[in-house]
């Protein structure tokens, strides 16, 4: 039996509901190849609860492999257990963190220079409720616009780009809304 090939044109809708909800009623995300995803600009609201960290201006990047954070003063527990690090929200508040060291490895930044990173794994909160965890390496990304970079393993199975939106997961205020230790300045 021959199968006849299909294609299909994308046509964005506005939709009453956050994010959040519309996932969980369209039962995403889901990991196999060709099921609905969610779609997301550019750049993203996102927080990190397990270290009170948010909101934070997220750019994301289907070239780049790896996630990255941005973090200063960047320390190993003497038994290398955990890494300590300050990092800054959107309202430049810094904020000192600690968290479990999942590893080291060496990666090669846009400008093709190698060097060795830290990385951590915790669970990001994007604005309208989607929550998932994410590897993320250390790095100093003060020259950067963005504080924190998405990359294609965080964005794989879950995510579609559309690189000419911003915050299509939910505008600012409704990542202030979930989040009760997120707040305005």
């Amino acid at each position: 039996m021959k199968r006849s090939s299909r294609s299909f044109k994308a046509v964005p809708q506005p939709v009453d509901a956050p994010s959040g909800q519309v996932a969980r009623e369209l039962g995403l995300p889901w990991k196999q190849v060709g099921m609905p995803r969610l779609l997301v600009g550019r750049r993203e609201w996102i927080a990190l609860p397990e270290f009170g960290v948010g909101p934070l201006h997220a750019k994301t990047d289907s070239g780049a492999r790896t996630s990255s954070l941005h973090a200063e003063q960047i320390q190993v527990s003497p038994d290398g257990a955990s890494v300590f690090f300050v990092t800054c929200d959107h309202y430049g508040r810094r904020i000192s963190c600690e968290a479990r060291l999942a590893g080291e490895r060496r990666v090669k930044s846009s400008t093709g220079v190698a060097s060795k990173r830290y990385y951590i794994e915790t669970d990001a909160v994007f604005a309208g409720g989607f929550t998932c965890k994410m590897r993320l390496t250390l790095a100093n990304r003060s020259d950067m616009r963005c504080p924190m970079l998405l990359g294609r393993r965080a964005l794989a199975g879950f995510f579609l780009i559309d690189p000419q939106g911003d915050h299509l997961m939910g505008p600012l205020r409704d990542l202030e809304s979930q989040l009760p230790g997120i707040r305005r300045l």
